[in-house]
C-alpha cells in the first residue's frame, strides 16, 4: 500500500478508510447514513409490530399453543417449521456444517449458505423437539427485543469471521439497540457528534456498529415473524383478527411444557441445545464455582487413589502406555526402538514423568480456577443489583472477570495438548496414523501423519476433524470456538455408537476435562451484553494481567520443568506394572495368602511413591508454594491392609476376631490400618497405626517391620447418618463399600443402578456433562458441593476394583461406610 496523507483522509469515505485499515473494500457493504438509518426504521418498526400481536396471543392462548403443539408428532412438527419457514435447514447448528463444506475461497466471493450463518439455531431437527420451539416462543413473545440483542449478535459469530457474513461498514456512528425499548429508539442510527458518549458506546461496544445492528434487527424481524406464523398456523381455527382481541382474556403465565417424563438426572448435551430458546440468562458464578470445586475434588481423590490403591495405579499406567505415540507403527512398520532399550526402560520413565506431571499440574490449576471463582461470585453478589446493561461492570469485577477468562485459556491448553499427543495413539483410533522414524532410540520427539491410503467412512472422518480442531489449536478452533466444538463432539458421541466407539475411556476423561473449562468459558461468553466489550477493555490490561499469571505459574513452571523422563530411569522398574508387581486382588476371600498378595502391592505401591518423592523434592524445590505440598503434607491418611493374624499361633485374637479385622480392611470402616499421603512430607515423625485406637501409644502397639505408630482418629472423616434406600440402591452401596461379612462376593455394578443409587437417596442431583464426567451435586447443604465420577466406557459396567475405589471416594468426601445404609422398611 502506498505511502498515504493522513491529514487528507477522509474517514467516511469508503475507498479511503480500506486502504488504511488494510482491507479489500470488494468485501465490505457501503451504505450512506441515511439509507442506514431508514433500514433501521422500517426494520425496528416491523419487529415491534410483529413483538406487540405476537405478545397479545401468547398471552391470551400460550397455554392452548403449547397443548396443540405437544400432541403433534415429529413429521406434523416439521410440516409446520417449513410452512412458515420455507426451506429451513434440516440439520442442527447448519452453519457448522456449511462452514465444513464450504471452502474459504468459496465464502470469499459470495457464500451459498448466508441463511444457516444468520439463523443457526433455527432448523428442524431442534426446533421440531417437543419443547424447544416452545422456549423460543416463549422468551421470544414475553420479553423486548432488546433483551436479545448481544446473544443474536454473539451467536453469528461463525460467520461473521469467517466472512460468510458481511456487514455495512459506516464510521463515524453508532446504533442504539441495548436498553431501548421504543421502535424510535431500539435501532435508532446517532453520529460520534451526536452525543458525548457515543464514540465510548461504540469503542467499549456497549450499543453496536451500523452494521452488526443491522444484522441484528435483520436477524429479530425474520424470527419474530416465523413465531407468529407459526402461532397464527397452530391456532388455524381461531379468526386471526380476533387472536389478539379482548374477546379472550388474559391468561396467567403458564410453565414451558417438555411432553417428556423426568428422568433422575440431567444432560449438560440437552442444555446447551435449549440455551439459544431461553432468555439470555446472567453468568451464573454458582454453577462455574461448582464445576471446578467437584473437579478439584476429583484431582485429589486421583492423587490419593494412585498413592492408596495398587489396582488403580496399575490400570492408570497401563492406561497411559496404550495411548503414548511410541505404541503407533513406523511408516515402514517397525514398532519403536525406544521399547528396546534397555528394556522400555526409557518409555516407562516417561510414562511415570507424564502421570506425575498431569495429576500435580491439574491440582494447581484447577484449585486456582475455583479460587478465582469463589471470589467471583462474591463480588458479583455484592454488586449485582446495580448492574445495568447500559453501564460499565464495576472496575474491580471486570478485572477479576478479565483475569479469570485469561487463566480459563491458559488452563484449557493442557487438554488439548494431551489430546494431541494421545488420540492418534489410542488403541480404537492408531489404525488410521503412522509416525515416521526416529533420528534415535532416546528422542522423545515423534511425527505422526495420517496413514497413506487410509479411507474413512464419513462418521469416522468427522470425528477425527472435530478432535483434530480441538487438538492443533489453531486458526479453525478460533474461528468455529471451542465451546462450539465440543458441543459438536459430545452431540456426535452421543447419537452415533460408531463414532463412540472409536473413543477410548482416557480420551473420554480427557475431553471430559477440557468441557469443564469450556463450560466456564461459555459462562462467561453469555454474560450479555458487557461480554462483546471484554476484548477491548482487556487491551490495557493484558500486560498486567500476563505478569500476574506468571508470577502464580511459577510453582507450576517447576514441576513441569523438573519432573523430566531422564529423571526417573534409575526408579522406572519401580513402576512397572507388567510383572505384576501391582496385583491387587480384592475380591477374593481374605485368606493369608490373599493378605499377604494385598500387602506386597500396597509395600510395591509405597517404596515407588516414596522414590518419587525423594526425586521430585530435590528436582522441584521441595515444591515449596504448591497445593500439592500441602495435600501430602495433610494428616489424613492412607488406608491398609492389618497384617494377618495367625489364630493358631496367637491367643491374643480369636478367629472371628481376625475376620472382622480383615473385613475392615475393605469395607470402607475407619478401623483400618493408615499411613500417610507421602512420608516426605508429614512432619510427624512416623506413619503408620491403627486408627481405632488413639489412645494406645506407640510403644503398645505391636507393629510389623517398618510400621510406625498411630494417628489421630480426628484426621478421619466423620460417620454419616444412617440413610433409607429401597433394595436395589442397597445393593450397589454394599457392593461400593464391600463387606464379606454382610455379601457373599462382590459384583459388577450397572452404571444405571449407581446413578439410580445417588439420587434415590434423595441427597444429589445428577448431571451428565461432556465426555465421561458426571457431576452429582448435594442438595441438602446449605454450601452446594459436589462429586464427579466417569461413566465406564461403552459397556456401562462398574467393574469391583473401580466401584471399591469409588466408595473410598465417598467415604472421604462424606463419611459413607457400608453401614450408612439400611433398607427403607427397617429402621
Amino acid at each position: 500500500m502506498a505511502q498515504m496523507n493522513l491529514d487528507n483522509i477522509d474517514y467516511n469515505n469508503p475507498d479511503h478508510f480500506a486502504d488504511l485499515m488494510g482491507f479489500d473494500a470488494r468485501f465490505a457493504v457501503f451504505k450512506s447514513p441515511e439509507t442506514v438509518r431508514k433500514e433501521a426504521r422500517e426494520t425496528s418498526q416491523i419487529i415491534h409490530d410483529t413483538y406487540n400481536t405476537l405478545h397479545a396471543i401468547v398471552a391470551r392462548h400460550e397455554e392452548t399453543i403449547q397443548d396443540r403443539w405437544m400432541k403433534k408428532s415429529g413429521k406434523q412438527r416439521r410440516k409446520i417449521l417449513l410452512e412458515c419457514w420455507l426451506g429451513m435447514s434440516p440439520v442442527h447448528r447448519p452453519d457448522f456444517e456449511a462452514y465444513r463444506k464450504e471452502k474459504e475461497e468459496q465464502r470469499s466471493q459470495g457464500t451459498k449458505y448466508r441463511e444457516s450463518f444468520m439463523w443457526p439455531y433455527i432448523n428442524q431437527e431442534d426446533l421440531s423437539k417437543p419443547k424447544n420451539f416452545l422456549l423460543l416462543l416463549h422468551a421470544r413473545a414475553r420479553h423486548h427485543p432488546s433483551h436479545f440483542a448481544a446473544a443474536d449478535d454473539r451467536a453469528i459469530r461463525l460467520g461473521v469471521v469467517t466472512g460468510a457474513i458481511l456487514r455495512v461498514f459506516l464510521n463515524g456512528h453508532v446504533m442504539i439497540l441495548n436498553g431501548a425499548t421504543g421502535p424510535d429508539k431500539y435501532g435508532e442510527l446517532i453520529t460520534w457528534d451526536d452525543h458525548p458518549d457515543a464514540f465510548e458506546w461504540m469503542h467499549t461496544q456497549k450499543q453496536f456498529g451500523p452494521g452488526d445492528g443491522l444484522i441484528v434487527l435483520e436477524i429479530q424481524e425474520r424470527i419474530l415473524r416465523f413465531l407468529l406464523d407459526c402461532s397464527r398456523f397452530i391456532l388455524h381455527d381461531i379468526p386471526a383478527d380476533t387472536l389478539a382481541s379482548g374477546i379472550y382474556p388474559v391468561q396467567p403465565e403458564p410453565h414451558v411444557k417438555t411432553g417428556v417424563k423426568a428422568k433422575s438426572f440431567e444432560s449438560l448435551v440437552v442444555t446447551a441445545t435449549e440455551l439459544p430458546y431461553r432468555l439470555p440468562t446472567r453468568i451464573d458464578f454458582g454453577r462455574m464455582e461448582l464445576l471446578l470445586e467437584a473437579k478439584v475434588s476429583a484431582t485429589r481423590d486421583h492423587i490419593w487413589a494412585l498413592r492408596e490403591d495398587p489396582d488403580y495405579f496399575g490400570s492408570w499406567m497401563a492406561d497411559m502406555k496404550e495411548h503414548r505415540q511410541e505404541v503407533l507403527k513406523d511408516t515402514m512398520g517397525n514398532i519403536h526402538p525406544a521399547f528396546h532399550l534397555g528394556g522400555g526402560t526409557m518409555v516407562k520413565a516417561r510414562i511415570i514423568a507424564n502421570l506425575v506431571v498431569e495429576a500435580y499440574g491439574e491440582l494447581e490449576i484447577f484449585t486456582e480456577l475455583c479460587r478465582q471463582a469463589k471470589e467471583l461470585h462474591l463480588l458479583y453478589n455484592q454488586c449485582a443489583a446495580q448492574l445495568s446493561p447500559t453501564e460499565d461492570l464495576p472496575g474491580d469485577f471486570l478485572d477479576r472477570l478479565l483475569t479469570f477468562r485469561h487463566y480459563l485459556r491458559q488452563a484449557v491448553r493442557g487438554p488439548l495438548k494431551m489430546l494431541r499427543h494421545n488420540v492418534v495413539a489410542s488403541p480404537q483410533i492408531r489404525k488410521f496414523f503412522v509416525r515416521e522414524p526416529p533420528a534415535n532410540a532416546t528422542t522423545s520427539h515423534i511425527t505422526v501423519m495420517t496413514r497413506p491410503g487410509i479411507k474413512l467412512t464419513e462418521v469416522e472422518g468427522h470425528l477425527i476433524w472435530l478432535l483434530r480442531t480441538l487438538w492443533e489449536d489453531d486458526h479453525t478452533l478460533f474461528l468455529a470456538d471451542m465451546p462450539l466444538v465440543l458441543d459438536e463432539l459430545e452431540r456426535l458421541l452421543q447419537a452415533n455408537p460408531q463414532a463412540a466407539a472409536l473413543v477410548s475411556a482416557r480420551i473420554s476423561e480427557i475431553i471430559g476435562e477440557a468441557s469443564i473449562i469450556s463450560q466456564c468459558l461459555s459462562q462467561i461468553n453469555q454474560y450479555q451484553p458487557w461480554e462483546r466489550g471484554f476484548d477491548t477493555a482487556e487491551v490495557g490490561k493484558k500486560q498486567g494481567i500476563q505478569q500476574g499469571f506468571a508470577v502464580w505459574a511459577q510453582p507450576l513452571s517447576y514441576i513441569c520443568e523438573g519432573i523430566r523422563d531422564r529423571h526417573f530411569v534409575p526408579i522406572a522398574e519401580l513402576g512397572d506394572v507388567s510383572n505384576r508387581r501391582f496385583f491387587y486382588p480384592t475380591e477374593r476371600r481374605r485368606t493369608k495368602e490373599n493378605v499377604e498378595t494385598l500387602r506386597r502391592a500396597e509395600q510395591n505401591l509405597d517404596e515407588f511413591w516414596r522414590a518419587v518423592d525423594k526425586i521430585v523434592d530435590v528436582r522441584c524445590g521441595h515444591l515449596r508454594g504448591t497445593i500439592v505440598r500441602a495435600l501430602l503434607s495433610e494428616k489424613r491418611t492412607l488406608r491398609r491392609i492389618p497384617e494377618w493374624v495367625d489364630t493358631c499361633s496367637s491367643g491374643s485374637a480369636t478367629g472371628k476376631q481376625n475376620q472382622q479385622q480383615q473385613r475392615h480392611a475393605t469395607s470402607g470402616d475407619v478401623k483400618s490400618l493408615y499411613k500417610p499421603l507421602s512420608t516426605l512430607y508429614f512432619n510427624t515423625g512416623q506413619i503408620a497405626g491403627r486408627a481405632d485406637d488413639a489412645s494406645t501409644t506407640p510403644k503398645d502397639k505391636k507393629k510389623t517391620s517398618g510400621e510406625p505408630a498411630p494417628i489421630e482418629t480426628s484426621s478421619l472423616p466423620p460417620p454419616a447418618a444412617t440413610i433409607r434406600v429401597d433394595s436395589r440402591a442397597l445393593k450397589v452401596f454394599r457392593t461400593l463399600f464391600f463387606d464379606p461379612g454382610v455379601t457373599s462376593s462382590p459384583a459388577v455394578v450397572c452404571w444405571q443402578d449407581f446413578v439410580y443409587a445417588m439420587t434415590s437417596t434423595g441427597l444429589f442431583s445428577a448431571e451428565k456433562l461432556y465426555g465421561s464426567v458426571w457431576q452429582f451435586q448435594r442438595l441438602d447443604t446449605k454450601t452446594p458441593t459436589g462429586i464427579q465420577f466417569h461413566q465406564p466406557h461403552l459397556q456401562g459396567k462398574i467393574l469391583f476394583a473401580v466401584a471399591r475405589s469409588m466408595g473410598r471416594r465417598l467415604n472421604r468426601s462424606f463419611g459413607w461406610i457400608g453401614t450408612s445404609f439400611v433398607l427403607e422398611e427397617n429402621e
